[in-house]
């Protein structure tokens, strides 16, 4: 069995895991970090700690009414990628522990057409 970062839990939810293939499991938040446990293999578990987030990226649809997916960068290792049943109480929850200046939108799908637009026109 794996062992936990945390010493406090504030949320355990259901969650999916978009690294590669899909993984379901749950997300577990609190003090320490964050976590995210597989439910059918138990070596296949994500824990990252509050000191090594860099920025929580959130997909936003339709002025803020629909979170389908939520990224967490790190300092060292990347980019991961989850979903929830809740996002918007998992987001709350991130907030307690990482700064609201490092917690941004992603681009929307025509912000990343007229970038490279630009960029072609640029040069």
């Amino acid at each position: 069995m794996v062992q936990s970062i945390n010493t406090k839990v504030d949320l355990v939810m259901d969650a999916t895991s978009h690294m590669g293939i899909p993984d379901y499991g749950k997300i577990m938040i609190g003090d320490k970090g964050f976590e995210f446990f597989n439910n059918r293999d138990v070596r296949k578990f994500i824990q990252i700690p509050w000191e090594e987030v860099d920025y929580v990226i959130a997909s936003v649809m339709f002025k803020g009414k629909w979170i389908p997916r939520y990224s967490i960068q790190t300092k060292r290792n990347g980019l991961y990628s989850f979903s929830s049943k809740d996002p918007k109480k998992v987001l709350r929850a991130i907030r307690e522990y990482v700064d609201p200046n490092r917690m941004v939108q992603s681009l929307s799908f025509f912000d990343v057409i007229k970038r490279g637009l630009k960029s072609k026109f640029k040069k």
